[in-house]
């Protein structure tokens, strides 16, 4: 199986200027676990995380003050839409992370997620004896 066949490709794009606040609400409304950042002053595609927001926190930051940019990943790990979901899997064992945005012709087109892959690899729930 590919990534193409597992990644989501309705995906959260927001901006270096969004407060974390506002980013962790556009993450909870849509039920994902990750954001692309669109950053171009910053080399382009980025991606932010509940993990980066947490860490936040954690921190004592405050997410009403603290903008996107301050917790954006911009060293990011890219994957394509013809991997292989072992190769996408492998990237992010290696790499320690949950998420990878895949690129098409240098354009963001979807994220797969850990989450995404077990999906494709975990038998279909049954439903309950009766």
């Amino acid at each position: 199986m590919l990534v193409r066949d597992a990644m989501s490709t309705v995906v959260l794009t927001i901006g270096p200027a969004h407060t974390l606040r506002r980013a962790a609400t556009l993450m909870s409304a849509r039920r994902v676990g990750a954001a692309i950042v669109l950053d171009p002053d910053a080399g382009g595609i980025g991606i932010l995380t509940e993990r980066d927001i947490l860490n936040s926190v954690g921190l004592g930051q405050s997410p009403d003050t603290e903008h996107v940019h301050s917790h954006t990943t911009t060293d990011v790990v890219f994957a394509a839409p013809a991997w292989t979901l072992e190769e996408a899997a492998g990237a992010m064992a290696h790499g320690g992370f949950r998420h990878l945005i895949v690129l098409d012709r240098d354009e963001p087109v979807g994220i797969v997620s850990v989450r995404d892959i077990i999906r494709c690899w975990a038998p279909a729930r049954q439903p309950a004896p009766a």
